[in-house]
C-alpha cells in the first residue's frame, strides 16, 4: 500500500510539472501572438532598430539556411523603412566563430551601409540579446526577426524588459529538424519565463553604444 502511495505521489508531481510547463508555454505564446506581424505591417512602424537574432554559421563561414533567411528578412524590413538601423546579435565568444561578423558582411553585400549595421558580439542567448538591446544600444522600440517558432519567446522577453517590441517571421522555407526545435523551445520558454521574473544581468554589458549612431563603432 505504501508503495502505491509513493507511485501515486510521484505521478501527481509529474502531472503537475507537465501542467506547469504546458501552462507557461501557452502563456508565452498567447501573450506574444498579437505582436507577430507581416513585413508590410512593420513597414510603417519607424522603430529604433531591427534586431536580427543569430544562428549557426557553417564551417565554411557561410550562414546556415535559417540564419541566411533571418538576415534577408532583416534587410527587407530595412529597405521598407521599418527602421533606420539593424542590430545583428549573436555568438562571437571566440575568434574562430563569429556569427555577427558573417551577418553584417551579408547585409553589406545586400547593399545596407556599414554604418547602419550594429554588431552585438555578446548576444549569447535571446534573453541577453534583448537586455543588451535596451541597456547597451539604448533601443526602446524594436522589430525582432527570427523564425516563428522562436519569435514568441523573443517578443515576450523584450516586452518583459520594457521594450516596445513586435516580431516578423523569417520562415522563407521549411527547415529540417523542426520537431526537435519545437520540443526544445517549450523548455526554453519556461526557462526564459523565469528569467523574466528575476531579470538577471547578462554576462557582459559594457559601454553604451546608441543605436542611433554609427554601427562601425561595433566593428572588430
Amino acid at each position: 500500500m505504501k508503495g502505491i502511495k509513493i507511485v501515486a505521489a510521484i505521478a501527481g508531481l509529474c502531472a503537475a510539472g507537465l501542467c506547469a510547463v504546458l501552462g507557461i508555454d501557452f502563456h508565452v505564446k498567447s501573450t506574444a501572438r498579437p505582436k507577430i506581424i507581416s513585413p508590410e505591417e512593420a513597414a510603417g512602424l519607424n522603430a529604433d532598430c531591427i534586431v536580427v537574432l543569430g544562428c549557426k554559421v557553417k564551417e565554411n563561414g557561410a550562414p546556415s539556411d535559417m540564419l541566411r533567411d533571418r538576415i534577408i528578412r532583416g534587410v527587407e524590413l530595412y529597405r521598407l523603412g521599418a527602421a533606420p538601423k539593424i542590430i545583428m546579435s549573436g555568438d562571437h565568444g571566440r575568434k574562430s566563430y563569429n556569427e555577427v561578423g558573417v551577418m553584417k558582411d551579408f547585409a553589406i553585400g545586400e547593399g545596407v551601409p556599414s554604418e547602419d549595421v550594429f554588431m552585438d558580439h555578446a548576444g549569447f542567448s535571446t534573453y541577453e540579446t534583448m537586455y543588451r538591446a535596451r541597456d547597451v544600444f539604448g533601443a526602446e522600440k524594436i522589430i525582432v526577426v527570427t523564425q516563428e517558432y522562436h519569435l514568441s519567446r523573443a517578443i515576450y522577453i523584450a516586452e518583459s524588459l520594457g521594450l516596445d517590441a513586435v516580431g516578423v517571421s523569417s520562415d522563407l522555407e521549411t527547415y529540417r529538424g523542426q520537431l526537435r526545435r519545437d520540443v526544445r523551445e517549450v523548455l526554453a520558454r519556461c526557462k526564459d519565463f523565469a528569467m523574466c521574473i528575476f531579470k538577471p544581468k547578462p554576462k557582459y554589458l559594457g559601454e553604451v553604444i546608441p543605436v542611433s549612431g554609427d554601427g562601425n563603432l561595433t566593428n572588430d
